[in-house]
């Protein structure tokens, strides 16, 4: 039977929120009054046949490529499924990574692929090894699937790495898929989109986590320019048009992308000195510790009962790591409100400490 629902999702949308809310996986919202836009310019219809091309130029623009490997998508999560959609057929292989943002996986099963997975294991600091992926490989693989920075931990992947998984797939003919959704985090710019390594790449990303409007659902795809028009025509049975107020104010967005992410920034430097006084404070946790993203995975034997007790006694939450495919993990999200995540992380250690 086709996997139709998203186990993650459902957790998040029910049963995520607390008065100490760890779960969180982007940064706080920027305030909609803050944002330099003139409003008598917002209108309710506007043009968009594929594609709204301020939009797509903005889009373009960041990463320096032609508007015409640019696909505009309701955020990641739907240009993911877009992005499959396109290179997958039923019973297709594609080989995604261990842990996993739920998601992909739903995705992938939900188009019928064979999925097959490659570890990024914790001793190793969840780091991507181009020889355990080639390991995995198959003369059948069509698809290669990773998140950078990656989903949970914040680990970066670097080129060097991506490279040689974009040889191996250009080997069999298969693409790879990178979520870069979290990849500005990286706050000094040094990354650079995987996008540009080579044709076989194709790479989604958007505003929801680093920048603070998650409610645009600003979302795009880039790939090679005949594989981005067979996403759009695809993307004609999701979505025939997005809501034009909302291309509108992406566009906004993306003009002011250094106020909005550097307002962001700022909370998040201050959660991630939190984080490394409670991980320095609290052995009985481990993590790998990183110097970006917006989340972190924290190792605990039994963290599930723990998280149901963190919950019902402290009013402190955090996402399982059940839905990342490790029970004795779980992640914790910055960037929202630093007073909220301090008294979390406390709430979290008192509980630890009994």
């Amino acid at each position: 039977m086709r996997h139709k629902q998203s186990e993650y999702m459902h957790w998040a949308k029910t049963q995520s929120r607390a008065r100490y809310n760890l779960a969180t996986s982007g940064v706080g919202a920027f305030p909609l009054r803050e944002l330099p836009f003139d409003f008598q310019q917002l209108e309710i219809n506007g043009n968009n046949s594929y594609g709204y091309a301020p939009l797509q130029c903005a889009i373009a623009r960041k990463y320096g490529v032609d508007p015409d490997c640019v696909v505009e998508a309701a955020g990641t999560s739907m240009a993911n499924h877009l992005a499959m959609a396109s290179m997958l057929e039923p019973g297709d292989e594609v080989l995604i990574e261990h842990p996993a943002y739920g998601l992909l996986l739903d995705a992938a099963l939900y188009l019928e692929a064979d999925v097959k997975r490659f570890d990024r294991p914790a001793e190793r600091g969840f780091a991507v090894d181009p020889a355990e992926v080639r390991r995995a490989l198959s003369p059948k693989t069509r698809l290669i699937v990773l998140t950078n920075l990656h989903n949970p931990s914040s680990v970066l992947t670097p080129h060097e790495v991506l490279r040689e998984i974009g040889d191996m797939a250009r080997g069999l003919g298969a693409r790879v898929l990178v979520d870069e959704v979290y990849l500005d985090a990286v706050y000094d710019g040094s990354e650079q989109t995987a996008y540009r390594l080579g044709p076989e790449f194709v790479v989604t990303s958007s505003l929801t986590k680093v920048y603070g409007v998650s409610g645009l659902r600003c979302g795009w795809i880039l790939a090679e320019p005949k594989l981005a028009w067979e996403m759009r025509r695809l993307n004609d049975i999701y979505a025939a048009t997005p809501a034009h107020p909302v291309e509108l104010l992406s566009v906004a967005a993306f003009q002011n992308l250094d106020l909005l992410r550097d307002k962001a920034r700022r909370v998040v430097d201050r959660d991630r000195a939190a984080l490394a006084d409670f991980l320095s404070g609290t052995p009985g946790i481990s993590a790998v510790r990183t110097s970006w993203g917006t989340t972190a995975f924290l190792g605990l034997p039994g963290a599930e009962s723990f998280l149901s007790k963190l919950r019902e006694q402290h009013e402190t939450s955090a996402v399982p790591g059940r839905f990342f495919g490790v029970p004795d993990y779980f992640r914790v999200g910055m960037g929202v409100n630093s007073e909220m995540f301090a008294e979390g992380l406390r709430r979290v250690g008192e509980l630890v400490r009994g």
